[in-house]
């Protein structure tokens, strides 16, 4: 990881996953910033990293809510930032017209709506943190290779993805001339809470440790703008690119539709 200037690392969705593990692969003597809204966890995890002299702080705030953005802001006051972690996210799986509505805005929310209020607030603080020491702020917009294509039965997901993905590769060419190093991260499947909670069938195969996930999130952050994780990954996202989506189209609907019928008792 590239040297980082003094300040707090801002994780949202810490509780658990990537984001958990982001927290714990940061230097330990880097002060923490950590929400989620799982306040159990969260404790748990402060416990666990608030050794020695490093001051580790939790904020439980749901970001699908209006007021969960603001929480985090205010949480953080006017102490300088060094690291903005837009990790948080929701899913949901099945049938975009049998899906929840409360569940489709909320991921809508989370995935799209919140990182944007969270980095078009804090991103000044970076690049006012990054002016007044040596080194570089930085900001990580966590998407997915869910963003690399439409997925029939899991159509908001993909789609707030693919937000994050164009959001985040446009911001590292607007920031580019800043000391902000900006990344996005795309992983694939990732073992973590995320497949219970979508509730979202197979993709047992190929799934990578969210250990493995931050640490080359971490190693990527300053060298590059686009990290997609694992190699099976980086091809899939890349194939994509490469087939025609008249073609491409017709084949993802076929295979989500196999993994819903997978799902079907």
């Amino acid at each position: 990881m590239i040297p980082l200037v003094p300040g707090l690392a801002l994780i949202t969705g810490a509780s658990s996953g990537i984001g958990e593990a982001l927290a714990r692969a940061l230097p330990p003597d880097r002060p923490l910033l950590l929400t989620g809204r799982d306040p159990a966890r969260l404790e748990a995890l402060r416990a666990e990293l608030a050794t020695g002299s490093r001051p580790v702080e939790i904020v439980v705030a749901d970001l699908a809510a209006p007021a969960g953005p603001q929480a985090v802001i205010e949480a953080l006051g006017e102490r300088p930032l060094a690291l903005l972690v837009n990790n948080a996210g929701l899913g949901a799986w099945g049938p975009f017209l049998a899906s929840d509505p409360a569940r489709e805005a909320e991921m809508v929310a989370v995935n799209c709506l919140a990182p944007v209020v969270l980095t078009r607030a804090l991103l000044p603080r970076l690049i006012e943190s990054a002016g007044q020491g040596k080194g570089r702020s930085g900001l990580i917009l966590v998407a997915s290779t869910a963003a690399f294509q439409p997925l029939p039965n899991f159509a908001t997901y993909a789609a707030t993805k693919a937000f994050d993905r164009f959001l985040g590769e446009a911001l590292s060419q607007e920031l580019a001339g800043q000391p902000v190093a900006v990344l996005t991260l795309c992983p694939g499947a990732t073992r973590t809470r995320f497949f219970e909670r979508a509730r979202l069938p197979g993709l047992r195969s190929h799934v990578m440790d969210a250990d493995r996930v931050a640490r080359l999130a971490l190693g990527a952050l300053g060298r590059r703008t686009l990290l997609v994780p694992g190699l099976l990954n980086r091809l899939a996202s890349q194939l994509v690119g490469l087939v025609p989506r008249p073609l491409a189209r017709p084949a993802i609907r076929l295979v989500m539709r196999q993994m819903l019928k997978k799902e079907t008792p």
